[in-house]
């Protein structure tokens, strides 16, 4: 299932099988202005989705890859086609594998979300900041330029 809210776009409502959650994106306001949900899909247990990006010097898409672990959000790997600035494997957390085109992933990270949510400042469109998941893909950036937006998986 998605459901973007906001932009205007609206998919197929699916019965959600058991173990699914939602992956949601919130935009966080003020006072004034409070919190719009403008993305949700739906991610059944085990299966997995990226945050993807175009890095903000050298242009290169990155990933970071999550998976819906018994409605748990957790971190399972990162791809990165180069150590530029940001970037780069950390001793002990995950395998450091080539991609064999001059890239690596970072494998087996295995890491928890705490509260299985993160704040994310989507980046210009040329960043163009996404959620990429089988049930179809969201630009955060299209949607939600540099404002603060909650990336959470939320058990149904």
């Amino acid at each position: 299932m998605i459901r973007t809210i906001g932009g205007g776009l609206l998919a197929l409502l699916l019965t959600a099988p058991a173990g699914a959650a939602d992956l949601t994106a919130t935009i966080l306001g003020g006072p004034e202005t409070g919190e719009t949900e403008i993305a949700r899909l739906e991610i059944p247990e085990g299966q997995g989705w990226c945050v993807v990006w175009n890095h903000s010097v050298q242009g290169f898409e990155v990933q970071d890859c999550y998976e819906n672990r018994a409605g748990r959000m957790v971190l399972m790997r990162s791809h990165q086609p180069d150590y530029a600035a940001g970037l780069g494997h950390i001793i002990g957390r995950g395998e450091e594998t080539s991609d064999d085109t001059h890239g690596y992933w970072i494998e087996n990270i295995d890491e928890p979300v705490p509260g299985d949510a993160y704040i994310l400042r989507p980046g210009a469109m040329a960043v163009d900041h996404r959620l990429v998941a089988a049930a179809g893909e969201v630009s955060l950036s299209a949607l939600a330029e540099h404002a603060r937006v909650r990336i959470a998986l939320v058990a149904e």
